[in-house]
């Protein structure tokens, strides 16, 4: 027999844990290389993760819900029984057969063995159902009241179906204004969902949701309600998972890093004017759309060569310069989270390369498409504000990086225009650029230098440039 232990991947510079989301296989499955495992979130995306080794599924080290530290062991993978599973008929025993895990004894087991239950278990013998719920959807649901048929009819609108937080909260808030009343904890124990009270009086969590006692049929146990504002003029809502780990990310990189903003204004008519007269062509030839970022990313990787002390991380006390340059770009996706996909070695794409890198991560990004190597390893990244409407901001830093620029909307101004004849003023396409920086390594002349040369570049654009040799 040999033993593999399946570790936490890496998926980010970063992203230093992960929440297990689902097990898509169980104890016993048999395994190609490559073929998915389980679904993992962070607080960039959810991913699956494919197996590094074919063999048979032993065990199951972690739990759904837990949240594991990268490069811990999460499975164990018997990579010599692909014939013996092939050749022994697998016979799995009855949700009700399985109230304890069943032990081997057939010979000795290693020192990391603990039996565990697996994802088909837990999803059977939790919510008695073959549709698959993530935990905030069943804590809801638990403190709602919902039994297992009601859940059972919403509509789900996340990946494969799946109901998401605000597909259960608008439900509920259709339920109230229809005057359905929450049933009992009977109800919900005829209704076929075993959502049990805990043991313990604290907040709910991936943990503590398998710590519970059986509701007893004659005296049911009162089910508090969340809390509410006691002028009914407030809702509260509940920060969903991605939410959160932004939340904490912002905090973290406001911590380490002592931020400052340098603010440049520059004139960007001749890239207007050029991308007015190619959009039509480029659209035509390459099927997809020139948009104004890819033309800054360009202008920022020159800006990068040459300062490439903007291109840099760090650790502790140590500067890390980086040969690379990986630009990431800010994503807003429809829910309002943020993600951060990188376009790796950028500075080797020409302008049509970097066009439809920006436009297939940026669409990948909104239908939650993008893999766990689309967000590792950027070097700096770009969020452009003006997509939004805005003209100015102080964008936060994504962690180790040391800069961040933002791009503000495109403005119509009167501007003084120079010229061999003399002054005049004129109406041109001005724009700000706002650079913030890490000031531990980045001093303000280099991150004001920095943003003036980026705003150089983007002001002495060639108009009579060809898009394609």
């Amino acid at each position: 027999m040999a033993l593999v232990e399946i570790l936490m991947p890496r998926m980010g510079e970063s992203i230093m844990e992960g929440t297990i989301l689902k097990w898509l296989k169980d104890v016993g499955d048999t395994l190609e290389e490559e073929d998915s495992l389980l679904e993992v979130a962070t607080d960039k995306i959810d991913t699956e993760i494919p197996t590094p080794y074919p063999g048979v599924l032993k065990e199951l080290l972690v739990k759904e819900g837990d949240v594991i530290q990268v490069d811990r062991p999460i499975a164990i993978i018997d990579t010599n029984a692909l014939t013996e599973s092939n050749t022994s008929p697998k016979n799995e025993p009855t949700v009700s057969e399985k109230q304890e895990p069943v032990q081997e004894t057939t010979a000795p087991q290693p020192a990391f063995h603990s039996p565990i239950e697996t994802a088909s278990q837990k999803t059977r013998a939790t919510i008695s159902s073959d549709r698959f719920y993530s935990p905030l959807v069943l804590n809801i649901a638990r403190k709602e009241n919902l039994p297992l048929q009601e859940l059972d009819t919403i509509p789900g609108s996340g990946k494969e179906g799946r109901v998401t937080k605000n597909d259960i909260l608008e439900h509920l808030k259709q339920r109230k204004v229809n005057g359905n009343v929450p049933p009992t904890s009977e109800a919900i124990k005829q209704g076929g969902i075993a959502f049990q009270k805990p043991i313990h009086e604290e907040p709910s969590s991936p943990a503590s949701e398998n710590k519970s006692e059986t509701v007893n049929h004659t005296s049911p146990t009162p089910v508090s309600s969340p809390a509410k504002s006691v002028s009914g003029e407030h809702e509260i809502i509940e920060m969903d998972r991605m939410r959160k780990v932004i939340a904490e990310r912002m905090l973290e990189s406001k911590r380490t890093s002592p931020h400052v903003t340098s603010f440049v204004e520059a004139d960007v008519t001749n890239i207007v004017y050029w991308r007015n007269r190619m959009k039509n062509l480029f659209k035509e030839k390459e099927n997809t759309i020139l948009t104004y970022t890819p033309i800054f990313i360009e202008a920022t990787i020159k800006a990068l060569k040459e300062y490439p002390m903007m291109n840099i991380s760090v650790d502790g006390d140590k500067i890390i310069k980086k040969k690379e340059i990986n630009i990431g770009i800010a994503v807003a996706l429809q829910n309002g989270n943020l993600v951060v996909p990188v376009i790796h070695n950028a500075d080797q794409l020409n302008l049509v390369g970097l066009t439809k890198k920006v436009n297939d991560l940026a669409k990948r990004a909104r239908n939650n498409q993008l893999t766990a190597d689309d967000l590792t390893g950027g070097t700096y990244t770009i969020s452009n504000m003006g997509s939004f409407g805005n003209v100015l901001g102080t964008p936060i830093i994504v962690q180790p990086q040391v800069g961040i620029m933002a791009l503000g909307a495109i403005v119509k101004k009167p501007a003084i225009v120079e010229s061999v004849n003399g002054d005049t003023i004129g109406i041109r396409h001005m724009m700000f650029l706002s650079h913030s920086y890490d000031h531990r390594v980045v001093d303000g002349a280099l991150g004001g230098m920095f943003v003036r040369r980026l705003a150089d570049h983007l002001e002495r654009f060639d108009l009579d440039r060809k898009i394609f040799d």
